[in-house]
């Protein structure tokens, strides 16, 4: 009875430690997962906070980029097509003011750290002056947030812009520069400065970014050919004065800021002033026909092959094989020195100098940039002045005003304003006509026969009606005359109803006895080696080059409704 007794004692004592230890065993359990969840808690709001923080830290770092104010910015500059010639970039630039540096071993060590594999002994060497210097200019947004991330009170950014120039040397001359301080000081830069820093939208100009680029390739390729010293070509409507490309060589990278003092760097198309020689005696014939004292047909006999003028000056005829016998036309298409003194004689000083002055080759012109040059002023009654103006020797002007006196003698003899800027054009009734009607339909049938039938053979592209006239001068240095030829075509397309004006000269230009010219009469005659170093060779060759490879441009992007 005792052992049953006992047992079943054993076994109810038994049963209770049993339950006791179940019980104990759920309680260890909750105690360990409340601790776990409790840890867990604690981890997972340390990682909140820290994510808040991290991210509050890069907003705060994304907010200290300073925006760029009215005090430096700087408009846009694009074609008449869209095409970015010049692009502002906000940017920023990180300084260090070593004063406020905390300690400096730390603050090189982290950006050691930064600027990988990059020796720091210079900005150590700062830092240990008391003057505030730039750490970094137009810094990259990942390296300006590493550096901002640092968070020493030493480091400052300031609001900075670039101006790009995505086009490099293409409109040099066009565009301009500016300075440090964002201050325009050449080309429309500095023209148009106080604009540029007010107007919200581009500022959009009339040139052709491809036919621009074309027209330098080509002035780049003869430059070499005839190893000219510099070039120029301009491309403007003859109606309305929109310059579609004005090319001036050497020219420049404007993204390298360099100081430009050669003076080989001018701008040859507005500010160099060149006698341009027998250029001009495609003015002397319109002067004549324009007051009515000469026709096409009107004939000058028996011209010696040299006249007297003044005590002791001589005028020569440049051919011996010149005819005795020319019409007003056949000087022009021949070039003869002779002939042409013998209309402006005609014509008297009085009112010849009156029609250069209407066509705008006299004075210095109003254009869109400041770089202008200043035609030296004439004594016309001085020597033989008269007779030396009538082909182009004793006067200066600019190639941008040779162009315009082209433009006004061929376009029905309205005046233009050359622009390189896009503008509201005015109607064509409320153009002001400063010639007689029928000069320019006379005019431009002379200046197609002097391409079909004279000195710019070369030039008579197919299809394209070009007119024009030469020009070989000597420079003069010293008031001397020198070796050194200025070679220029002046020519208008199409002569029937003349849309451009295309000027193209060549500045002390060589003989090249390997260069091939192919001849433009359908013979498909070849002619190794220049003749001569005269226009006809040269700057004609180049332009007759730029018309094939603009002409379709032209043809198919400025169709005229």
């Amino acid at each position: 009875m005792s052992d049953k007794k006992n047992n079943v004692i054993l076994e109810e004592y038994e049963n209770e430690f049993l339950y006791k230890k179940s019980k104990t065993n759920l309680n260890i359990k909750f105690n360990r997962i409340a601790f776990i969840f409790f840890v867990l808690l604690i981890i997972s709001t340390i990682y909140s906070i820290q994510l808040l923080h991290l991210g509050s830290l890069k907003k705060t770092t994304n907010n200290l980029k300073p925006l760029i104010t009215k005090k430096n910015y700087r408009a846009d500059i694009i074609d008449r097509n869209g095409n970015y010639l010049v692009k502002t970039v906000d940017s920023i630039n990180v300084g260090i003011q070593p004063i406020k540096v905390i300690d400096k071993k730390h603050l090189l060590l982290m950006l050691n750290h930064i600027y990988e594999n990059k020796n720091l002994s210079r900005i150590k060497e700062k830092l240990n002056q008391d003057k505030f210097f730039y750490l970094e200019k137009n810094v990259r947004p990942k390296r300006y947030e590493e550096l901002m991330m640092l968070g020493d009170k030493s480091i400052s950014s300031e609001a900075s812009l670039i101006r790009l120039y995505p086009q490099d040397n293409l409109f040099s001359h066009i565009i301009g520069q500016i300075d440090n301080d964002n201050n325009g000081i050449s080309g429309l830069e500095k023209f148009f400065d106080k604009k540029l820093k007010e107007i919200d939208e581009p500022l959009k100009l009339t040139v052709d970014a491809d036919i621009q680029f074309l027209i330098r390739e080509e002035l780049l390729r003869f430059q070499k050919i005839f190893g000219a010293k510099g070039s120029a070509a301009i491309l403007m409507n003859v109606n309305n004065g929109e310059i579609l490309s004005m090319v001036s060589l050497p020219d420049f990278n404007l993204n390298k800021r360099e100081t430009i003092n050669d003076v080989n760097y001018i701008n040859r198309i507005t500010k160099g002033t060149y006698e341009l020689g027998s250029v001009f005696k495609t003015f002397t014939v319109a002067s004549g026909i324009n007051e009515g004292l000469i026709e096409p047909d009107t004939e000058f006999l028996d011209s010696k092959k040299s006249i007297r003028c003044g005590k002791n000056h001589n005028i020569d005829e440049y051919d011996n094989e010149m005819p005795a016998d020319l019409t007003v036309e056949q000087i022009l298409i021949k070039s003869g020195n002779i002939g042409s003194v013998r209309i402006v004689r005609k014509i008297g000083i009085e009112k010849h100098k009156s029609f250069l002055k209407t066509i705008g080759i006299l004075d210095k012109i109003d254009f869109d940039i400041s770089e202008v040059g200043n035609p030296q002023p004439i004594d016309w009654h001085e020597g033989c002045k008269l007779e030396t103006i009538a082909f182009g020797h004793g006067i200066t002007t600019t190639i941008l005003q040779l162009a315009k006196g082209y433009s006004i003698i061929t376009n029905g003899g309205y005046d233009i304003k050359p622009t390189l800027i896009i503008n509201n054009l005015e109607k064509k009734s409320e153009r002001k006509k400063v010639l007689k009607n029928d000069v320019s339909k006379k005019m431009r049938s002379i200046l197609r026969k002097v391409v079909t039938e004279g000195t710019a053979k070369l030039a008579n592209v197919d299809g394209y009606q070009v007119g024009g006239k030469t020009g070989t001068a000597e420079q003069v240095n010293n008031s001397i005359y020198s070796n050194i030829k200025i070679n220029t075509l002046a020519s208008i397309f199409p002569t029937e109803n003349p849309k451009y004006v295309l000027v193209v000269m060549l500045e002390s230009t060589k003989n090249n006895k390997e260069y091939i010219y192919e001849y433009r009469d359908g013979s498909g005659f070849k002619l190794k080696g220049s003749p001569r170093n005269t226009a006809g060779w040269t700057s004609v060759e180049a332009a007759g080059k730029i018309i094939d490879k603009i002409g379709p441009i032209l043809a198919t992007k400025y169709i005229e409704n």
